[in-house]
């Protein structure tokens, strides 16, 4: 049987078959190494990021790339209004939420003041962290204000 092949292989037709086969091979290495190498789920949500319009306060997703310049064209404001928006993970009364809420930061769009979320009324910062199982609660607006008074 071997043989065979041998002699099937020599011939014009069999050398044809051989280089089919080995572009058969070829393809499914470079499908499975793009398949098994390429960008991942977590990789692809990376790139993406939830941006919100300073003029309508409306939220949309957008996928980052390198050369993008920020503010973004908002679709809310049809003008280049759009900016990274920071998540709030806290209820009024101090608990974690497991949806968090899209914040503005006020530096973002040159207001001097500090941030707090509209939802709960707590303090909101550049690259805000998601809170862990028994973190404190960042101060709200009244309590970061009786911390602040110049007096």
């Amino acid at each position: 049987m071997i043989a065979e092949a041998r002699e099937f292989f020599r011939t014009g037709k069999g050398k044809n078959v051989a280089i089919g086969l080995v572009l058969i091979g070829v393809c499914v290495c470079i499908w499975s190494a793009v398949s098994n190498l390429g960008a991942d789920e977590a990789t692809a949500a990376a790139r993406g990021r939830v941006f919100i319009c300073s003029e309508t306060n409306k939220t949309y997703n957008v996928e980052l790339h390198p050369d993008m310049k920020i503010p973004y064209d908002s679709p809310h404001s049809d003008k280049p209004t759009g900016f990274p928006a920071e998540m709030c993970y806290w209820t009024k009364d101090g608990k974690i939420k497991e949806d968090p809420t899209p914040v503005l930061i006020n530096s973002y769009v040159n207001k001097p003041d500090p941030t707090f979320c509209p939802d709960c009324g707590r303090m909101v910062s550049i690259r805000n962290p998601a809170p862990e199982a028994g973190s404190r609660p960042p101060p709200t607006q009244a309590e970061w204000k009786s911390r602040n008074a110049k007096g």
